[in-house]
């Protein structure tokens, strides 16, 4: 596949289609964009930065001052000025370098945060196969481990790169002041160290890449087994599954230490540059001496310049190593950032093309379009989607939602019915067709049986919904789904605290929770897909409940997980291996003898058919 970065996403041998990560030219032109906002910080805390150098560089100058002094024979009065003006130089250096980078540190949270938000924003919105493909592990490790180096790059290696750099070039300079000869013996060990850098950039930017990959594999096999361990006990799949996880993690650790075997060689090349540039420089300082082209003080200060230079370009150089680590996790976030510009309608995703193949293709349109004043309706034209190639799972679904309509769409399981349901609600990008709203609707909510409680106060949870709901307008709330006495029971109320570490809710009350936030919403067209199916048969009913309170007076799509809700709709849409194949109220499809029948059947059995 080919994202709009020009990266391809890359699959792995478990046939999983990773996200994408950005080429080289994309991310930069990305951090550029992130740092736009704040040039006039980066300008001042560069200047600032470049005003510390510059002053600490007066250090060398003036211990070859007293070294002169010394050598001299002069009176001891006369170190009286050198010394006090390092005092000062120091004081100076410190406080100016102090300002210059909390100014750069300023600037990389700052980049930092809007990285993070994109990143946040783009996740949110991937369409859901586009993540079953690449699986929840390549996601995580992208928000965990690249969101972390990444910041660790920009609190720690941003700055000390760019007071490395200054100094390495702002020192070679003074080096040229005191004599070229010094400069040009120094430059001695530029080739080494430039061979070292060639020779690691060049090997640790796709060892680095590679070992993010295999993280995320790692992640991944450890999130399915650990959220499998019932079935994979139950089939006595534990033997396997250990050693797929055994052989992830290999991999990993393998990745691991030819990682560290590289830094090893790196340093190893460094040292060898540091003597010859060293030896260079007293070597240079002993015959100018010599031959009376400098005093002493002079040459020690060559030599101190260089030996100086030890620190910075030791730092900047192995600053590459954090800076090659911290460029592979950045590719990978700007590649999931991204994202948006492949929902374009003119993508040529590999997916879409070859599900174009296999259907009757029309161009994919953008899921959610707005008709003229006037239309009301809800409209699914032409609806096709394919999960990969050769695996359509919805075939040519149209179908007219009127306001205020309820309409249930039931099925066998694989028939498409929550594929349909996700396109319907905006969170699914069709492969073909178009989702069409009435002008002005404010909003599509969609509720699964996958109900999440965001740890925070019972208010909170619920006003992420409605930020401005006041606590009458979240009790009006719950009251309508019907669960206002069990959260006025809880021991703070509206402000007791649930989710992770807090006051745990059992699924029928989660379920509640999030249709109330449902009706706080308040949109044009709520999807429910299979919301009841997480209670057991003594919470359905009530769950039911809840739900036909939500859903009155608005535009409703229903998959029923349970007939009863199917009974309750104004009309019953059958979906069959992806089609449409019986449309109508539950009366007039019990009685036709068809599929829905069969299913009402076979799913009444013995129990007392409920009135519509």
């Amino acid at each position: 596949m080919t994202t709009a970065s020009g990266t391809p996403g890359s699959a792995r041998d478990d046939g999983r289609e990773l996200l994408p990560t950005a080429t080289p030219a994309r991310t930069r032109a990305a951090l550029r964009a992130l740092i736009r906002p704040d040039r006039g910080l980066a300008l001042t805390g560069i200047g600032v930065l470049v005003a510390a150098t510059a002053v600490g560089l007066l250090v060398q100058p003036l211990l070859g001052r007293i070294v002169d002094t010394v050598a001299d024979g002069r009176p001891a009065g006369d170190l009286t000025l050198p010394v006090v003006l390092l005092v000062a130089v120091a004081a100076v250096q410190g406080l100016t370098t102090t300002v210059g980078l909390t100014r750069i540190a300023r600037l990389g949270e700052s980049v930092l945060a809007r990285l993070r938000e994109r990143f946040v924003e783009r996740a949110l919105n991937l369409p859901a196969d586009r993540l079953e493909r690449a699986g929840a592990g390549d996601l995580t490790a992208r928000v965990t481990g690249d969101v972390a180096r990444v910041a660790e790059a920009v609190r720690s290696a941003l700055p000390e790169m760019a007071r490395s750099l200054l100094a390495i070039v702002l020192t070679l300079g003074a080096l040229a002041l005191l004599d070229v000869r010094f400069l040009l013996a120094a430059l001695l060990a530029v080739p080494v160290q430039l061979l070292t850098a060639r020779w690691y950039v060049r090997r640790a930017l796709t060892l680095y890449a590679d070992q993010r990959v295999a993280n995320g594999a790692q992640q991944q096999q450890l999130l399915e087994t650990i959220g499998g361990a019932v079935t994979v006990r139950g089939h006595l799949l534990g033997e396997q599954h250990t050693e797929r996880a055994a052989s992830r993690s290999r991999a990993a650790v393998g990745l691991t230490m030819r990682s560290v075997n590289l830094v090893l060689g790196f340093y190893g090349r460094l040292h060898i540059a540091e003597y010859i540039g060293l030896a260079a420089v007293l070597v240079t300082g002993f015959l100018l001496v010599r031959d009376g082209a400098v005093s002493i003080g002079t040459a020690t200060a060559a030599a101190l310049y260089f030996h100086s230079l030890f620190g910075p370009v030791n730092a900047a150089l192995v600053l590459l190593d954090d800076a090659q680590s911290a460029a592979a996790g950045l590719a990978r976030l700007v590649g999931v950032t991204d994202l948006h510009e492949a929902a374009d309608p003119h993508e040529a995703d590999d997916r879409h093309q070859a599900a174009d193949r296999h259907e009757a293709a029309a161009p994919a349109a953008v899921p959610h379009q707005r008709t003229g004043p006037g239309a009301g309706a809800v409209t699914v034209s032409g609806i096709g989607h394919a999960y990969g190639p050769g695996r359509p799972v919805l075939h040519d679904v149209s179908l007219t939602l009127e306001p205020g309509e309820h309409v249930a769409l039931v099925g066998t399981s694989g028939a498409g019915k929550s594929t349909l349901a996700r396109i319907v609600a905006g969170v699914q990008r069709p492969t073909t067709g178009a989702v069409t709203a009435p002008a002005g609707a404010s909003s599509v909510v969609l509720v699964t049986q996958e109900v999440h409680v965001f740890t925070g106060t019972l208010a909170e949870d619920l006003r992420l919904a409605r930020p401005d709901a006041t606590d009458a307008d979240l009790r009006t709330a719950l009251a309508t789904v019907h669960a206002l006495d069990w959260a006025e029971a809880l021991p703070e109320g509206l402000a007791t605290v649930v989710g992770e570490g807090g006051h745990r809710l059992d699924p029928a009350r989660a379920q509640q929770l999030a249709l109330a936030r449902l009706v706080l919403a308040d949109p044009a067209l709520a999807v429910l897909d299979e919301a009841t199916a997480e209670a057991g048969s003594a919470g359905a009913r009530v769950l039911e409940r809840s739900a036909g309170a939500a859903l009155s007076g608005r535009t409703a799509l229903v998959v029923a997980h349970r007939l009863t809700q199917a009974v309750a709709a104004d009309r019953i849409v059958v979906l069959e291996a992806g089609r449409v194949v019986e449309s109508g109220p539950h009366e007039k499809l019990r009685d036709a003898g068809g599929p829905y029948a069969a299913l009402w059947r076979a799913w009444s059995g013995s129990r007392t058919a409920p009135h519509a």
